[in-house]
């Protein structure tokens, strides 16, 4: 496993870490298969575990901290976030002063340890003063309850706004991002990843798989793969993705892949891990095959022509408003 550096900042995260938002925590079985998975991505030199609390209305920050007392506190890195609902009074979500207070106690409560790593604004609260929301965040690591804090879904404008309420306050830098990025969703690329290269800021993607599309195991003409997360997946966000032209990309790509002698989610994982301000992948695995085959992407370096390749089919146009 290879590390790198939250951004400009000392702390070092293992380039793929393993997210808790699809842990299946409904049965015994399940469970069981969870806790195996966590363990092997310890052993395996994995030290990034992301969390949050809305995930499994706690339970998942609970099943982490369970898996995770195992471990030395030194040998892992844990985040997680604060913003959606966790109760039904007014001030049980955003990102007050109060409801951040109590929701980091409570995760800290719900993971076991004294403090975060990492502890992500998990979207933006456009009822509450930003000064409020960031002064708390370094309050909070001026305590000692969190190491390094950012964001998670923030526009570019909000970002910057933010970095300047920051400089202005004297408060504790903003250290990372937690965005969507894949091959399929670059958005970052457009103006997010020049913010956080200029400001030494890590990035720290989730669904760098596009949701499971990128794995290669869904063919156009074919039936979903039994059990995969197309078939169950309440948001449906994966069936969406589902279309012809993203399926015939993901063919292409995996021609690639296959004249690397990798698997195709590998090389998704290592194209997305081409950009050094990228710090770790968030992935999730729902059983060791999975982790397994991630964990190879750490280390590979694509050569240009085969970059090259992949631009061509990606197709990828920056936005751009050409002006006289």
């Amino acid at each position: 496993m290879k590390y790198r550096k939250i951004g400009k900042w000392g702390m070092k995260v293992s380039e793929i870490a393993v997210g808790s938002w699809m842990t299946d925590l409904g049965g015994g079985s399940a469970v069981d298969v969870a806790r195996e998975t966590i363990r092997l991505a310890h052993e395996n030199g994995v030290n990034f575990f992301d969390c949050a609390d809305a995930y499994s209305g706690g339970g998942a920050e609970r099943f982490l901290g369970n898996v995770l007392k195992e471990f030395p506190r030194s040998s892992y890195v844990v985040s997680s976030k604060v913003f959606f609902p966790m109760g039904p009074g007014a001030n049980d979500w955003g990102l007050s002063r109060k409801h951040i207070i109590e929701q980091l106690d409570q995760s800290l409560k719900n993971l076991q340890v004294d403090y975060l790593d990492m502890y992500f604004c998990h979207r933006f609260d456009p009822e509450t003063p930003m000064e409020e929301t960031l002064q708390t965040l370094s309050d909070m690591v001026a305590q000692g309850k969190i190491l390094y804090y950012g964001v998670s879904e923030w526009s570019p404008v909000q970002i910057q706004k933010a970095l300047g309420i920051i400089k202005d306050l004297g408060l504790r830098p903003m250290n990372v991002i937690q965005p969507q990025y894949n091959m399929m969703d670059r958005y970052i690329e457009d103006e997010i990843m020049s913010i956080c290269e200029e400001n030494g800021m890590g990035i720290v993607p989730f669904s760098p798989l596009s949701q499971g599309l990128l794995t290669g195991k869904y063919k156009k003409g074919q039936p979903l793969p039994e059990g995969s997360r197309a078939t169950h997946q309440a948001d449906k966000q994966i069936n969406n993705m589902l279309t012809d032209e993203n399926l015939d990309k993901v063919e292409k790509l995996s021609k690639i892949a296959d004249g690397l002698g990798i698997p195709m989610s590998v090389l998704a994982l290592a194209w997305t891990l081409r950009k050094p301000v990228i710090s770790s992948l968030i992935t999730g695995a729902t059983k060791p095959s999975q982790l397994e085959s991630n964990l190879a992407a750490s280390g590979i370096t694509l050569p240009d022509d085969v970059l090259a390749e992949i631009e061509q089919i990606l197709d990828y146009h920056p936005f751009f408003r050409r002006v006289g």
